[in-house]
């Protein structure tokens, strides 16, 4: 008792929700701010859901990462149109919200992490054919979670199988 929880923060919603509170003392009218409020709206909306189903806790890390991929492909597309259209000041906010979604995503897996990934998961599974490819990528997606962009690292897992 009297301790405070001084854990890192973790998990997507968490990092967000810290993040919204600095920027709604920093400024509460600021893009970043707005845009976050957005997020949190949006994670609230699919507790509910969450809650509907049966599951007590809400949403789960995985679900925000596929909110935030989606409202990131949504203002890609926004983006493009406001281009297109000649409101370009409009594509600019639309970026710089893009910008703000993606700092919370997981980054992708890429170059010598990929291989070390990919060698750690081939050998576990004592991979030694082709015909493993599958087997290595499900595993793959299944220790790093949205840092797996499957194009890649199918070119890697075959190369490491071959």
């Amino acid at each position: 008792m009297g301790q405070t929880d001084v854990s890192p923060v973790t998990t997507i919603r968490e990092r967000i929700l810290a993040a919204l509170q600095t920027a709604e003392s920093d400024d509460a009218e600021g893009i970043r701010a707005r845009t976050l409020r957005l997020v949190a709206c949006a994670m609230r909306d699919r507790d509910v859901t969450a809650r509907g189903q049966g599951n007590c806790a809400g949403c789960e890390d995985a679900e925000v990462r596929k909110l935030l991929e989606v409202m990131v492909a949504q203002r890609e597309v926004s983006a493009r149109e406001y281009d297109e259209s000649g409101r370009i000041s409009d594509a600019e906010r639309e970026r710089e919200e893009m910008e703000i979604l993606q700092s919370f995503l997981p980054q992708p897996l890429e170059g010598d992490a990929l291989e070390d990934a990919v060698d750690a998961v081939v050998n576990d599974l004592e991979a030694t054919k082709l015909k493993d490819m599958g087997r290595c990528m499900a595993e793959l997606q299944n220790r790093y979670p949205g840092r797996i962009e499957t194009g890649p690292a199918g070119k890697a897992v075959r190369r490491a199988l071959c």
